[in-house]
């Protein structure tokens, strides 16, 4: 904590000499710096002020939701970077999605660090500085600003929406593909001011390699197209005349939309190639939810809601949570006040692109790079969530650096005002995110803390119930099973996780009661299936065990567990065979049963 107010009061004091341009700071005696020593000073301020408030992650534990089918219980992952796990990691659907480098990336952090989670966490971190840093350089070369793009860049390291992003292992995705969509700016504007055959293959190869992390970066060519607009000046808005104030551009002129679009055509149709992919692999492990599940009236009542939801807690960061149930119903009133709030901001904005078009391209790009996860191709159950904001929030910043000093005009202390603002902001936002990311500490803190800032949550019931019985916690655990019931009667993972809790304490009758249950809502589980006979061959039941394996195997025939079971059923059984006849003693079956998989992402 001391180290978190040393740097805020150090970056307050570099603001304050700061605003009002890189002229102002060359004149400065307490910071007689220029040029790259300058734009030095404001790289080792963000990364100490990120390190502030992140440090601790490294004392986190790995937690019970998608972190298990990542790292703790992916045996791809713990072989470690071999070939096999290379063409595996280029080939696998496995958890929704066709990520590679983050595969690799997971497998290279297991091969130094093993199951130490701290390794993981520090990983996460140094990725999301760089990210930081990246932004800023790149802000910083588009627009000449070093000031403003400073502040895109500290809200963007400190924001309490993004810690999720970056205390959670599960997400490497989330950090390492904005790693690369950062580095694919920089390679286009690279292209801008110099093109030609090597640079553009350098754009492709960022932009495939973000890909290759999540495919998040499906949106990017579209922003890459309001970054021509502005700050890099080769296009203008449609009917807006254009100011051209940067020199970049082919020979050094603006260009025609046609040749903007043209020139991105292969990163439209990578984009287009990755979606398809996504989709497949959604698909595959039936993530995407049916129109009869959420109809396209629920889920543009969401979109319009969730866009709202994230402005506010961008302005307002409370009761942050890593679930967020989905509300099949809202009022009438409250989901036309968003679409009415939405365009209200929308049409004033428009208004004024040729006069402010940073406000333009900054409130297209919040809009823009949220369609993949606003919900009207629904993925998974949660109706939002805070790590979708990572990229998207750049865009309302980019409106809030250059927006707000112009709210002052000419104002004489306009300069001492912007930079005890700036600094009060910041040092509430990084106050709260460290303690946002104290909630990360274990599943069972994280857990707790969701369940206090939502309402109707039955997955954080189900998940603490894992968590609780994990630690011993029995009576606890099932508590919060029935609660998950109570709210969602068709939980399937509800009805198995108590099914295993009464496994566990040898109720078997009463655990193949709830596996059924749970069968009857999802048939199709080999978890299930094999856990069912875990309990029928531990009451000497093999044969009913054994067609239950059988069927766990037909559903996924690599699944280990239920076929070590079945082969250990099939011997147990004939031992019996042969107790009975009188020619030997049947002994107890030791069969192994599965935990489950507690959500993904």
């Amino acid at each position: 904590m001391p180290l978190f107010f040393e740097t805020a009061t150090l970056a307050v004091e570099f603001m304050t000499n700061v605003w009002g341009g890189d002229m102002a700071i060359a004149d400065s005696d307490r910071w007689p710096v220029t040029g790259r020593q300058l734009q030095l000073v404001v790289c080792l301020l963000l990364t100490a002020f990120t390190l502030a408030v992140f440090w601790q992650v490294q004392f986190h534990d790995f937690i019970l939701y998608d972190d298990p089918l990542y790292v703790t219980r992916n045996p791809h992952v713990q072989s470690g970077l071999t070939s096999g796990g290379l063409i595996w990691a280029l080939t696998t659907f496995d958890v929704s999605n066709w990520h590679p480098l983050t595969w690799l990336s997971l497998m290279l952090d297991y091969h130094f660090f093993r199951l130490n989670p701290a390794g993981y966490h520090w990983t996460n971190l140094i990725i999301h500085i760089a990210n930081t840093i990246l932004l800023f350089t790149v802000f910083r070369r588009m627009t000449e600003d070093i000031w403003k793009s400073a502040i895109v860049a500290a809200l963007f390291a400190i924001h309490p929406l993004h810690v999720e992003s970056v205390a959670w292992i599960s997400e490497r995705k989330d950090v390492l593909s904005a790693f690369f969509w950062f580095l694919t700016m920089g390679a286009y504007i690279r292209y801008t001011e110099r093109p030609g055959t090597g640079n553009y293959l350098m754009l492709i190869a960022a932009f495939v390699s973000g890909l290759m992390a999540k495919p998040m970066l499906v949106t990017l060519p579209f922003v890459l197209l309001l970054l021509d607009v502005w700050p890099l000046r080769r296009l203008a808005f449609p009917c807006i005349p254009s100011e051209k104030t940067v020199s970049v551009g082919v020979e050094g002129k603006v260009i025609s939309w046609f040749h903007a679009i043209r020139e991105k055509l292969p990163l439209f149709f990578l984009a287009f190639l990755s979606s398809v992919i996504t989709y497949l692999a959604q698909m595959s492990w039936k993530s995407v939810g049916s129109l009869e599940m959420f109809s396209l009236n629920i889920r543009i009542a969401n979109a319009l809601i969730s866009y709202v939801h994230y402005i506010v807690k961008m302005f307002w960061p409370a009761n942050l949570a890593f679930f967020y149930p989905y509300i099949v119903w809202w009022p009438t009133w409250i989901v036309a006040g968003a679409a009415l709030l939405l365009a209200g901001l929308t049409y004033p904005i428009l208004k004024h692109m040729g006069t402010r078009p940073y406000l333009t391209v900054g409130w297209l790009w919040y809009l823009g790079t949220l369609i993949p996860v606003i919900g009207v191709v629904q993925v998974g159950s949660q109706a939002m969530a805070d790590r979708y904001t990572y990229i998207p929030l750049i865009g309302l910043f980019m409106m809030i650096a250059w927006g707000v000093p112009e709210l002052f005009g000419n104002w004489r202390f306009r300069k001492i005002y912007l930079s005890v603002l700036s600094g009060v902001v910041l040092t509430v936002l990084a106050l709260s995110s460290w303690q946002q990311v104290q909630y990360w500490r274990n599943s069972v803190t994280l857990f707790e803390y969701a369940l206090s800032v939502t309402s109707k949550n039955y997955l954080t019931h189900n998940n603490l119930g894992v968590a609780l019985f994990l630690e011993g916690r029995t009576e606890e655990a099932v508590r919060h099973y029935n609660a998950a019931m109570q709210i969602k009667p068709d939980y399937q993972d509800a009805h198995y996780n108590i099914g295993m809790t009464l496994a566990a304490q040898g109720k078997y009758e009463e655990a193949i009661h709830r596996y059924r249950e749970a069968l009857r809502i999802a048939p199709d589980n080999a978890n299930t299936h094999n856990n069912i006979g875990v309990a029928l061959a531990a009451q000497g039941k093999y044969d009913e065990a054994i067609c239950y394996y059988s069927e766990a195997l037909r559903i996924r025939s690599d699944h280990e567990n239920a076929r070590a079971n079945l082969a250990a059923a099939m011997v147990r059984r004939e031992g019996q065979r042969k107790a009975i006849e009188g020619k030997t003693d049947a002994r107890r079956p030791t069969s192994r049963g599965v935990t489950g998989e507690w959500g993904r992402d």
